[in-house]
């Protein structure tokens, strides 16, 4: 009996051997993948792994794949061919997902994100067509081709005015985004992070066990990278951040913001500084920081209480100056004001 004990436990060593000869446990390592897409815009992706996914190659295909789609700056691209016309079938699977969440962010933000403003922001110099000289008249007339409800599409085709053309530059990361996440989840891997641009999409925890913990730059105009305003823990949610202290330009001693009101046809003006964003998806979070930068801070507050599932954190400046936030309930507790 008790040479056959010794015998099955000789048997399942070997086996085990065998097994793990078979299939060798896999160390599981923080890997690092940066790059650039859309033109000259830096991405990161960390993401824990085994030591030979490296997946690099495959996130760069997918960014060209994309910004071969949806890009305005690429003159053959679908969507470009898209606005040369006013129908268009489907070629690729960017297409419907990225007009039925702009749809939902444009209905629920009364038209504050507006995919149909890029004839304007051309105009005031934010695209990829030369800036215009421009007077009321012209900023009037512009207005008449903007608005998205004049676009219908179902899943396999999409219809516009001719002179309507659709830009989802603000929402384009935050896609981005969602697609390489839907890539890794693909992959088997559960714990990421994945920044382009600014916007973050995290999942999981990083190489320490913790939940991955991203910075908030203060609203500062420059053009250079600014100082952290706050951190904040992002567990299994999506970031994104829109604001005018980047993107502008200086004419007559006035600033020119990037953010082009649907309403006006005019850059706004306001004391809302920077609008961050917390959703399931990005591009979701994406849009929505671009209404709030359109709406102002006390509109995009009661519009971000109404949606489920969405949390913001804004950035203002009082009369004389001074920053000042405000946080969602939902995100609150998440965030950590930095001196």
């Amino acid at each position: 009996m008790q040479k056959r004990r010794i015998l099955l436990m000789v048997l399942a060593v070997g086996v085990l051997v065998l097994y793990r000869q078979i299939n060798p446990i896999k160390t599981l390592i923080l890997q690092h993948v940066t790059g650039t897409t859309m033109g000259t815009i830096p991405y990161s992706i960390k993401y824990i792994a085994a030591q030979e996914d490296d997946y690099k190659k495959e996130i760069d295909s997918i960014l060209v794949a994309l910004n071969q789609s949806l890009s305005t700056y690429i003159p053959d691209s679908e969507i470009s061919r898209f606005n040369q016309n006013d129908t268009i079938i489907f070629e690729s699977g960017f297409m419907h997902p990225v007009l039925q969440m702009s749809k939902e962010i444009f209905e629920n933000s009364g038209g504050a994100y507006d995919p149909t403003i890029g004839p304007l922001i051309d105009a005031w110099g934010f695209g990829p067509k030369k800036k215009s000289s421009l007077d009321s008249t012209i900023v009037d007339s512009l207005l008449q081709v903007v608005g998205f409800e004049q676009v219908t599409f179902d899943e396999s085709s999409a219809h516009k005015p001719a002179h309507t053309s659709l830009s989802f530059s603000a929402s384009a990361k935050g896609y981005a985004l969602d697609v390489i996440a839907d890539f890794l989840k693909s992959q088997n891997i559960d714990h990421y992070m994945i920044e382009i641009g600014g916007e973050v999409r995290c999942q999981g925890q990083n190489q320490n066990q913790t939940v991955w913990k991203i910075g908030i730059e203060t609203p500062e105009m420059s053009q250079t990278v600014g100082h952290p305003f706050a951190t904040v823990f992002v567990k299994n949610r999506s970031l994104a951040t829109s604001g005018n202290y980047r993107n502008y330009y200086k004419e007559n001693d006035r600033i020119i913001s990037h953010t082009i009101s649907p309403f006006t046809g005019y850059p706004i003006s306001h004391h809302l500084l920077s609008a961050s964003i917390f959703a399931n998806n990005c591009t979701i979070a994406d849009g929505y920081a671009t209404a709030c930068m359109v709406l102002g801070l006390e509109e995009s507050i009661r519009m971000i209480e109404k949606l489920n599932g969405v949390d913001a954190f804004f950035i203002y400046s009082e009369t004389d100056g001074t920053l000042k936030s405000y946080a969602t309930a939902g995100i609150r507790s998440q965030i950590e004001i930095l001196p």
